[in-house]
C-alpha cells in the first residue's frame, strides 16, 4: 500500500524494523530538547502529514523499550489519526516513571500501525441474540 507522506522534519521516514513488523517507529522533531518531569505530559512534534486512504487509520502507540526501560508512555493510547485529517502527527507523551526524562531531537518516541476499519450503521432492536457469554465481563470467566 503506498501512502502520501511530506516529511518536514530531518529524520528518515518511518519505516518497519523488521520483516513482520506491525509498526513503525515515529521519531520527534524538536529544536530544543524537551524535559519530562515525573507524571508531567507533553505533545511531541515528528514534523509528518499523512494522506491515508478512506478506510484505513493510522493508529499511535506505546514503544514497549521506552515503557519499561524509562516510564515512559503515549496518553491517549492507541491514538487515532483518521483519513481526513492532514495536519502534523503529534504524540501525547507522559512520564509515568519519578525521574526527569530528556526527550530529544530524533528519539523514537511511539509506533504507528496502519489498520483497516470499517464504518457502521446502527440498526436499532429491542433484543440481542442470547450467547454463553451473556453479560459476563471484567474477568467474569475466573482465568488467570
Amino acid at each position: 500500500m503506498k501512502i502520501k507522506v511530506v516529511n518536514k522534519s530531518s529524520n528518515e521516514l518511518p519505516e518497519y524494523s523488521t520483516q513482520h513488523a506491525a509498526g513503525m517507529d515515529l521519531r520527534a522533531n524538536l529544536v530544543d530538547q524537551i524535559i519530562l518531569k515525573p507524571f508531567e505530559r507533553k505533545l511531541i512534534p515528528t514534523g509528518l502529514f499523512i494522506e491515508l486512504p478512506v478506510g484505513y487509520e493510522a493508529q499511535v502507540r506505546p514503544r514497549s523499550g521506552l515503557a519499561l526501560k524509562k516510564g515512559i508512555t503515549v496518553l491517549n493510547s492507541p491514538g487515532t489519526i483518521d483519513a481526513d485529517y492532514r495536519g502534523e502527527i503529534q504524540v501525547i507523551l507522559i512520564n509515568l516513571s519519578s525521574v526527569e526524562i530528556i526527550i530529544s531531537h530524533g528519539e523514537r518516541i511511539a509506533q504507528m500501525v496502519i489498520a483497516s476499519h470499517e464504518q457502521v450503521d446502527w440498526e436499532n432492536v429491542e433484543i440481542l441474540e442470547e450467547t454463553a457469554r451473556g453479560e459476563g465481563g471484567f474477568g467474569h470467566t475466573g482465568k488467570h
